[in-house]
């Protein structure tokens, strides 16, 4: 479903191979065109792209400028590291209606890309990775996985929604490894396909679509960093409620309550987690998990890593992880962290 402005704190550059006693500043930033979300990510990385929009009258119909869309990128110092959510995108496939012999593939109609419905990992290997990559050379599918859980869970938030249509769902993720430039790469690519039935005529949507991009041989070591982003994203609930009310309005549907709005607002949210969670089980195998702490400035418990063993936290929500203990943020020149616990089990622990 999902370009940030990113304030300067203080830099720990941050290489794939992590070590013990590294410590890791990640900031919050928030995306800039719109403030759409907020997202923590390492200081010192570099953040480009943001929320963008399609003008029906430039696209040649309004089938692609009905809901924003995402086009974002996130890159490491050095720019060895890059993640990339792809836009949402309606595509149409005419085969068996009366129009198909007037438009062939890659053609426009009515604001869409006339293309044949595809699932989750043929999408990523014909469309996604060759329009993102047309320079790389010697590209190796190195595994492919179907993520059948994911695709049901979107199934589920389609149904509490009581979306009258009749979507089928398909996910995948797929490892590559190429080289482009010099260089070898090892990227990981993830999409879901929404199939939009009959009463679609043919339209199908690709969902939530992002790739991750590292040295060769590195990927599985981004893990814990990537936990942390994933599940730092928190959506503005005004900007939402405009977003949905837009929609409305472009679709010409009736007004829904500002209850219907929230409810919708906390389903995103939910869904976007444990899809996260899914995606990031299937890609990193010795993944380490998540750990609740308690925020002492807020009093709420959070979720951030358990990769490392203490927390800091200020009042603007940035977080500081590390091994050590003993560290002291105010010597490295970051005020106001304070040390956030991990949340007290019962039993007590």
């Amino acid at each position: 479903m999902l370009g940030d402005a990113f304030m300067k704190v203080f830099v720990f550059l941050l290489t794939a191979a992590l070590t013990y006693g590294e410590v890791i500043h990640f900031r919050k930033v928030a995306e800039p065109n719109e403030g759409a979300f907020t997202i923590l990510i390492p200081s010192g990385w570099k953040l480009s792209g943001g929320i963008v929009r399609v003008n029906p009258m430039a696209a040649g119909g309004p089938l692609n400028s009905i809901a924003a869309k995402l086009d974002l990128n996130i890159s490491s110092a050095d720019s060895r590291t890059l993640l990339h959510w792809f836009p949402e995108m309606n595509y149409v496939d005419l085969r068996g209606q009366p129009a198909q012999p007037l438009f062939r593939p890659g053609s426009n109609y009515n604001g869409a890309v006339v293309w044949p419905k595809t699932n989750a990992v043929t999408y990523l290997q014909q469309v996604v990775f060759p329009k993102s990559h047309q320079r790389a050379a010697n590209v190796r599918m190195k595994a492919t996985y179907p993520l059948p859980k994911v695709a049901a869970s979107y199934q589920q938030v389609v149904q509490r929604m009581r979306v009258p249509v009749q979507f089928q769902f398909d996910a995948a993720l797929l490892i590559v490894e190429y080289q482009d430039s010099g260089a070898a790469w090892e990227e990981a690519l993830y999409t879901a396909i929404q199939d939009w039935g009959l009463a679609g005529a043919g339209l199908w949507t690709n969902k939530d679509t992002f790739s991750v991009r590292t040295s060769e041989g590195t990927l599985e070591k981004l893990g814990r960093v990537l936990t942390v982003m994933l599940h730092s994203v928190e959506l503005n609930p005004k900007w939402v409620e405009g977003e949905i009310l837009g929609q409305i309005r472009r679709n010409e549907i009736a007004i829904r309550t500002q209850e219907e709005i929230q409810r919708l607002d906390r389903e995103i949210v939910e869904h976007r987690r444990r899809t996260n969670a899914e995606i990031n089980n299937q890609m990193y195998h010795n993944l380490m998990g998540t750990e609740e702490y308690v925020n002492p400035l807020t009093k709420r418990v959070e979720i951030g890593s358990n990769a490392w063993n203490h927390r800091w936290v200020n009042e603007r929500g940035e977080a500081i992880y590390s091994d050590d203990g003993n560290l002291d943020p105010a010597r490295l020149g970051l005020q106001g962290f304070v040390k956030s616990p991990v949340r007290k089990r019962f039993p007590e622990r």
